[in-house]
C-alpha cells in the first residue's frame, strides 16, 4: 500500500461538479492499495499517517500531528500510485489491486484514521474526481506499508 501525504492549509474533492469531502488545516492522502496487500498494510498506514510529526511546533520544528494541530485528513483512492512506468510510455496498472480488494482496505484506512480521533473526509472510490488543495510548505511525504522507500 503506498500513500502520498501532503500537509495542507485546505483540501477538497469534487465528484460531478459536487464537493464530496474537504478539510481544511491538515492532510490530503492519495492512497494507492496493491495487489497482495492486507489488514496489516492498512493499520501501517494509518497508523503511520495519525502520528507523522509534519505540522510546526512554537519553535517553527515539525514536531506536531495532525491530530496535534486539530487537523482533518481528506483521503482518497488513487490506484495510479502503483502505475508501473519503467518500461514504454505508457504506465502498467497491473500491481494495483482490483476494487473488490482494494475497496475494502481503503474504507479500512479511513475507519482506522477515524478511530484514532481525527476527522476524516473522502472521495468516492473509483469516481472520476478533481481534487483542489493548497500544500503547506510545500511538504509531502511517501509512505509504502512494504517499506520500499
Amino acid at each position: 500500500m503506498r500513500a502520498v501525504v501532503q500537509r495542507v492549509s485546505r483540501a477538497s474533492v469534487e465528484v460531478d461538479g459536487r464537493v464530496v469531502g474537504e478539510v481544511g488545516e491538515g492532510l490530503l492522502v492519495l492512497l494507492g492499495v496493491e495487489e497482495g496487500d492486507k489488514e496489516a498494510d492498512a493499520d501501517y498506514i494509518a497508523d503511520k499517517t495519525a502520528s507523522l510529526r509534519i505540522f510546526n511546533d512554537a519553535d517553527d520544528k515539525m514536531n506536531l500531528s495532525v491530530s496535534d494541530v486539530g487537523g482533518g485528513v481528506l483521503l482518497i483512492s488513487q490506484f495510479t500510485l502503483h502505475g508501473d512506468c519503467r518500461r514504454g510510455r505508457r504506465p502498467s496498472f497491473i500491481a494495483a489491486a482490483r476494487p473488490e480488494t482494494a475497496i475494502p482496505l481503503y474504507e479500512g484506512v479511513a475507519g482506522r484514521l477515524r478511530d484514532s480521533g481525527l476527522p476524516v473526509a473522502t472521495g468516492e472510490f473509483g469516481a472520476h474526481m478533481h481534487v483542489s488543495l493548497v500544500n503547506d510548505g510545500p511538504v509531502t511525504i511517501l509512505l509504502d506499508s512494504k517499506k520500499l522507500f
